[in-house]
């Protein structure tokens, strides 16, 4: 099929995101600077402006904290956002940075994703270059990543909130969240109906129908849950003393993996040593992550911290260790034929978040059934590693024809392939662009 003007249409899009050293998500709704948002966006970028792609990740420097930390936002200096600023005041920490103003959390680790992806397109001197000058960064990420986030050496890393997972609203935390006691204040809003009040202060229903969103009282839990980390100043042990909701989350450390195998690429191009104890982490997680497997169910899933229970709500996190590269090629099989599976993952425009035969499907809210390009894309490249060429190749064309279609919305609905969420949305543009590429 022939994709008449959409490199030139994707371009147009990151042209009118672009805000100088960074492209914001999608005008409006997503105005500041996103940690895997800004990842993808390179990646596309690279195809067309070598340059630029390398400065959307060096933008990303500024943000990072002195543990080596890289938060899931940078908020934007102008006065308008002040309020946004105060929701996190991320000063509270002693490691934030003193010069922007960021949250306290993080996001998937993409980062070396898109670090690699830039530098195939560099010849080797340039390569080397490029490297060396995202590599001290990179590797304070990672092993920031185990000191803070695998207290017990486990091998997986945890995450204290869902939006440290990019997939804000997917069913398995959502559902623990449920299950935990809600704050009085918010039991209050839910018994007087009081959210059909705040519905219509709701920022992100401006320009989103509020279908396509999570509910009021699921977005005041998520604030909660992000005010008492700032109560305790993002501070990790603090968190773990009391914490609500502590996650071993399987798409964040399945993309950790990957993230772990670019961090060895670029150590040996710089011929560069790793260090002994976050080598022994690296293997640890390889070898922890079959833990998430369950043998009756044969699907890989997100697990409690503390319990160690696997919370088993089937989402599209279960294809993504394809995306790793760490499975066996067996457990590859499987997941393929979910994939495959038209009660699954096998919609008319594949891969929608959760399985169309689960209870939480909804074709346009958010995390809970729509396809996104992003997670397609990581799908796409786990594909072709493992031996699927045409199965890459069909999920390929579906994800271009989706887009063609309805143009580059934030998601899409997997029966239809109609657009929902915020338009023009940067990285469905970006990764367009390295499809077509």
């Amino acid at each position: 099929m022939q994709y008449n003007n959409l490199l030139d249409r994707a371009t147009e899009v990151l042209t009118m995101n672009d805000r100088g050293s960074y492209t914001q998500p999608a005008h409006g709704l997503y105005p500041h600077q996103w940690l895997w948002d800004s990842c993808f966006a390179a990646i596309g970028i690279r195809n067309i402006n070598i340059a630029r792609a390398q400065t959307e990740l060096l933008s990303l420097l500024r943000g990072q904290w002195h543990n080596g930390m890289f938060p899931n936002i940078i908020f934007r200096s102008d006065s308008q956002y002040r309020t946004d600023r105060n929701i996190w005041r991320s000063w509270l920490n002693p490691f934030a940075p003193s010069n922007v103003t960021t949250t306290g959390i993080t996001q998937p680790p993409v980062l070396a994703e898109a670090v690699v992806k830039i530098g195939e397109k560099l010849d080797w001197p340039e390569r080397r270059t490029w490297y060396r000058s995202m590599w001290p960064a990179l590797l304070a990420y990672h092993e920031w990543l185990y000191h803070e986030r695998d207290p017990h050496k486990e091998g997986l890393t945890l995450q204290i909130h869902p939006w440290e997972t990019g997939l804000d609203n997917t069913p398995p935390w959502i559902n623990e969240m449920h299950m935990h006691q809600l704050p009085f204040w918010i039991t209050a809003v839910k018994a007087t109906h009081f959210d059909m009040v705040i519905n219509l202060f709701r920022r992100d229903t401006h320009s989103v129908p509020i279908d396509q969103r999570f509910s009021t009282i699921e977005a005041l839990t998520l604030f909660d849950m992000q005010r008492r980390l700032r109560r305790k100043s993002y501070e990790i042990n603090k968190i773990l003393d009391h914490s609500l909701l502590t996650i071993e989350d399987l798409s964040f450390n399945y993309i950790l993996v990957r993230a772990n195998t670019h961090l060895r690429q670029i150590a040996k191009s710089l011929h560069e040593a790793l260090p002994k104890e976050l080598l022994t982490s690296m293997k640890r997680t390889e070898k922890a992550l079959e833990e998430l497997y369950d043998d009756y169910t044969k699907q890989y899933y997100s697990r409690d911290f503390i319990t160690h229970r696997l919370l088993k709500i089937p989402t599209v996190a279960t294809l993504l260790p394809l995306y790793a590269g760490s499975i066996s090629k067996e457990r590859a099989a499987i997941l393929v034929k979910y994939l495959e599976d038209e009660q699954m993952f096998g919609s008319a425009y594949p891969a929608p978040s959760v399985p169309i035969n689960s209870d939480w499907f909804h074709p346009k809210l958010y995390w809970q059934g729509p396809t996104w390009v992003n997670i397609n894309w990581l799908i796409i490249d786990g594909l072709k590693r493992y031996g699927y060429h045409e199965h890459a190749a069909a999920l390929t064309e579906s994800t271009l024809e989706m887009v063609a279609k309805s143009g580059f919305y934030e998601y899409f609905d997997p029966l239809n392939g109609e657009g929902a969420g915020a338009a023009n949305f940067s990285w469905t543009a970006a990764l367009v662009i390295d499809l077509l590429s």
